[in-house]
């Protein structure tokens, strides 16, 4: 009896999930990808960072992630479980933290910017999400856990976790992000517990600013459901911030948002969302006033459920083109509460400064995708963006749980002249020595005026192994109007240390038009000395 009693349970059970299943399989298609990997493993179908990059790599059209011309797409690292924020350490190796895993890893970037051992350096976390680097101890990480921000000195052997402030548990969200403003004040995100509800306890919900002396928080901006990551822009110093809406109003409402994040404001959750829409679904209290007349509208909206996460703001560099500077990169991890799947992509928000020095946003537009396959299913989820001055971007993918390296390559259109460029200090062969003991190296020289754009080109460094270790720009310091000779300086940042004793200085001609034949590139043989 018991035996048949137990069977027919069993039997209900199944048949219950099965008709669970079977409802949200077919209301719900997104919800595919987001628990179902692709077959196919994304792994074997791009390859891994080598030293150097074909030529014939760039543009490649064969694999499933699309860039646009001129980019490579390589895999970084290929066993990081559940990779979320990526952050650069003082050994220039990049720091990830693992959030399903526990854990946060150091990979170590060897100089020609591929990755060498792997390591788990701190296990057992609770949820472990954000990273941040000490601008003033650049040797000290704070790691955010759920419910605790903790700060560890990476140079010591025993690397011991020393806890700095509490963080009220998650619910819903328990994601913690934290990131040194240029303020020098470190903030943190934390979710909302629900989605969507009255919070009663503020720091959900928010950004707050942490006192690291007495591990006080001081609420920053609120009225944000779940704004996981955050960024500054380089041009005026603004905070800008991904935000999720609430679900189960339908595939297209309410969207999800990019926000300019300034102190003192609300953003408008739980009662508003987008351009201060009031949430009558939820909210059903009658108002003599707006009740959204007094919250921040979303600065760019983005399509619903797309589920934004990382954001990252492409520098101006030497190797960037013009025409991406100071655009965001934003990782769109991927709808769940959707009739069809949307996100699971890389979209860049064009960026331009108008004549009185503002920020101007454009319409997003698709900069990475391809990780949805023809069958609906994922095969992998962008989460984190890193942008580095010299070229290249790593994302992070907790579903695949790889990182990716993305770089662009410039069109090398030699200028075989003689009198372009004449730079100060070269001996009698042409070559100049360069100083490996010093961060930044000043050059002064000359230049024709058909280098500059304005009154700027750029210009990097590169050892024989074709390894960048040096970034920066040629400034006019004269009237670059001109075809004659214009007076300029260069500073030169090093990022790495070369591989070899000699390299080559290469000085590019600014293009704005990006048409090759207007390409133009000038080559000095370089020394390195100590």
């Amino acid at each position: 009896m018991k035996h048949s009693h137990f069977l027919s349970i069993l039997i209900v059970c199944v048949l219950l999930f099965s008709g669970i299943a079977w409802f949200f399989v077919s209301h719900y298609h997104a919800l595919a990808p987001a628990f179902l990997l692709s077959v196919s493993d994304i792994r074997d179908q791009i390859p891994m960072a080598t030293s150097t990059v074909p030529a014939d790599a760039v543009n490649t059209t064969d694999m499933p992630l699309s860039v646009p011309d001129g980019f490579t797409i390589e895999i970084l690292a290929d066993d990081v479980p559940g990779a979320r924020v990526m952050v650069l350490g003082p050994q220039n190796n990049l720091w990830v933290s693992q959030m399903t895993e526990g854990a946060v890893s150091e990979i170590q970037l060897q100089p020609d910017g591929t990755a060498a051992d792997k390591e788990s350096i701190f296990t057992g976390l609770n949820n472990p999400h954000g990273l941040a680097f000490d601008p003033f101890h650049p040797n000290m990480l704070y790691i955010a856990e759920e419910d605790r921000l903790s700060k560890v000195d990476v140079s010591t052997s025993e690397k011991t976790l020393m806890k700095v402030a509490d963080f009220p548990k998650g619910d819903r969200h328990v994601s913690r992000t934290i990131a040194f403003g240029p303020d020098e004040r470190l903030y943190v995100s934390i979710g909302s517990t629900c989605d969507v509800c009255r919070e009663d306890d503020l720091p959900y919900a928010s950004v707050q600013v942490v006192n690291l002396e007495t591990g006080e928080l001081t609420p920053y901006a609120t009225g944000l459901r779940n704004s996981v990551f955050f960024a500054w822009h380089e041009v005026d110093g603004s905070m800008w911030a991904t935000e999720m809406g609430r679900d189960h109003l339908g595939d297209d409402v309410p969207p999800d948002e990019i926000n300019k994040i300034e102190e003192g404001k609300n953003y408008g959750w739980p009662i508003c969302y987008g351009n201060n829409i009031h949430d009558t679904d939820f909210d059903t209290n009658m108002y003599i006033q707006n009740p959204c007349g007094n919250t921040a509208p979303a600065t760019i909206e983005l399509p619903a459920h797309v589920a934004p996460l990382g954001i990252s703001i492409i520098p101006e560099s030497t190797v960037w083109p013009e025409d991406y500077w100071y655009d965001f990169i934003i990782a769109e991890h991927g709808s769940f509460n959707s009739t069809v799947p949307v996100g699971y992509q890389l979209v860049r928000v064009p960026v331009s400064i108008d004549s009185e020095g503002n920020l101007v946003t454009g319409k997003p537009e698709p900069f990475m995708s391809g990780w949805l396959d023809t069958d609906g299913r994922a095969l992998g989820r962008p989460v984190g963006v890193l942008i580095r001055r010299e070229g290249m971007m790593y994302v992070s993918d907790d579903i695949a749980g790889v990182i990716y390296k993305i770089s662009y390559h410039t069109k090398d259109v030699v200028d075989t002249t003689n009198d372009t460029v004449m730079l100060d200090g070269l001996d009698e062969s042409g070559t100049l020595s360069l100083d490996l003991s010093q961060q930044d190296v000043t050059l002064t020289g000359k230049a024709r005026g058909t280098m500059f754009f304005e009154a700027s080109f750029p210009v990097d460094l590169v050892d024989e192994n074709g390894n960048t270790i040096a970034n920066g720009l040629a400034t006019a310091t004269g009237d670059w109007m001109t075809e004659d000779f214009v007076p300029m300086h260069i500073v030169l940042h090093y990022t790495s240390s070369p591989t070899t004793p000699t390299g080559t200085l290469r000085l590019y001609k600014d293009n704005p038009s990006g048409l090759p034949e207007h390409d133009a590139t000038v080559f000095v043989s370089v020394v390195f000395t100590s």
